[in-house]
């Protein structure tokens, strides 16, 4: 007989199921086991007296343990989970689970590095499981909504040859007899597609900084979704795409998963509105000191600060009742050089800020050689970065495009820190698991 996931049982018939034990309650005469695979949970029920020759397996078995079962599912008024139990004529341990070292005592929640240190033990909670579904489910709909939209999606490679963009915060491998470089983001080769007439691409995958963060949202290591489209008007076409995209794929969310994110976790899932309000960063800092008293050095104006971008999660609710906030207008001392900047020099980028947290760079390119050249030079990168000019030299069409993590998405979604947020984190002291 072949296996069923537990969402695909057929009440009044014998089934065969497997999964961890979640709970077991051994007794004199009877033995409630409360299984549980990725699709659901249910209860199995044993009447020692029937079956006496599982008594010997049943003694063996912890919380944690592996099983397989196979018996007659029928309803129950008196199961709660599910109204619905089995009865198994036969169980089968696959593998005997030691007690965990990660069970706090009553009332504590284990700290976080030590969870960590056991991670795989760590994901088989309720909240984990739904948490990495829905972070699937977000992915798959925003590569839905692209694909629609005739977007390819690329691989671009994370091994490169020089240190991209300005050379900080990269990390440095061993490579033959020389040098390779983890990539800090998939945007050379982004942009390289749109050279190639690929015209629009997506990408999702590790991105890599060497950088030394100690906060609720950096790692060394996380996942990117990345994409760059051609023969745009302005950067005002690439944040109309992304306010599309996020509202698809988190309408889709909120349809399927809403209703668990509230059980699960008890918080109510926002379905944002469109369009997502603007701002330019000046008119920002206005607000906020008028506002809420917050002043920042003029020497600190030409970008977002720690605590601005904070404030931002009251600001915009405070003046548009929207959870998101569109910035632009940052200074090009701020921004990356390859950003297309208007005739007063201020680049035509932003920045997205949901509940207090960046979640995006974006921008129009700068697609012209000679200027991108030029802009290069201003900040000394142009021997660093001489393959990508070339991408430009051949002609190439106006674009843009933005990046998001995928983490802070996570993150920001559940209201956790990032560890709790990655399947695995990487951090300046954090490579194992």
């Amino acid at each position: 007989m072949k296996r069923l996931m537990l969402k695909d049982i057929k009440l009044g018939e014998v089934n065969k199921v497997a999964g961890f034990v979640e709970n077991i309650r051994n007794k004199k005469a009877m033995c409630f086991i409360v299984l549980r695979d990725i699709s659901g949970k249910l209860q199995l029920t044993i009447e020692k007296e029937k079956h006496p020759e599982m008594t010997d397996i049943l003694d063996q078995i912890t919380v944690d343990t592996v099983i397989e079962a196979t018996g007659l599912i029928l309803e129950s008024e008196y199961v709660k989970l599910n109204h619905m139990e089995m009865y198994p004529d036969h169980i089968q341990i696959e593998s005997i689970a030691a007690p965990s070292p990660i069970v706090a005592p009553k009332g504590e929640e284990t700290n976080i590095d030590l969870r960590l240190d056991y991670r795989w033990i760590d994901l088989r909670t309720d909240k984990n499981t739904l948490m990495f579904k829905v972070q699937s489910y977000f992915i798959a709909k925003c590569r839905e909504f692209l694909v629609d939209r005739d977007f390819i999606e690329i691989h671009s490679p994370k091994l490169i040859a020089a240190e991209s963009e300005s050379g900080a915060g990269v990390f440095r491998v061993d490579y033959f007899d020389g040098n390779a470089y983890l990539a800090q983001s998939p945007q050379f080769y982004k942009q390289m597609a749109m050279a190639a007439g690929f015209e629009r691409i997506f990408e999702s995958g590790p991105v890599f900084r060497a950088e030394k963060f100690a906060s609720r949202k950096h790692a060394t290591e996380f996942t990117g979704f990345d994409l760059e489209f051609s023969y745009i008007e302005s950067y005002e076409d690439v944040m109309k795409m992304e306010e599309e995209m996020l509202t698809y794929a988190l309408e889709a969310v909120s349809k399927k998963y809403g209703q668990a994110i509230k059980e699960v976790y008890n918080l109510d899932f926002n379905v944002p509105t469109l369009p997502f309000p603007r701002m330019d960063l000046q008119e920002v800092y206005l607000e906020l000191e008028k506002r809420y008293g917050y002043q920042v050095p003029e020497s600190e104006k030409g970008d977002l600060t720690t605590e601005g971008e904070r404030l931002c999660q009251r600001l915009s609710l405070d003046m548009y009742g929207h959870e998101f906030l569109f910035i632009t207008g940052y200074s090009k001392e701020t921004r990356a050089f390859y950003h297309m900047r208007d005739e007063k020099g201020i680049p035509c980028g932003y920045d997205l800020i949901w509940k207090g947290c960046e979640i995006t760079t974006g921008a129009q390119r700068e697609h012209r050689y000679e200027i991108l050249k030029k802009q290069a030079e201003e900040k000394g990168l142009e021997k660093d970065v001489e393959f990508y000019l070339d991408f430009f030299k051949y002609g190439c069409p106006p674009h843009g495009g933005f990046g998001i993590g995928v983490d802070r998405i996570t993150m920001l979604i559940f209201n956790q820190g990032i560890k709790d947020a990655m399947f695995i984190f990487r951090g300046p002291d954090r490579l194992n698991p």
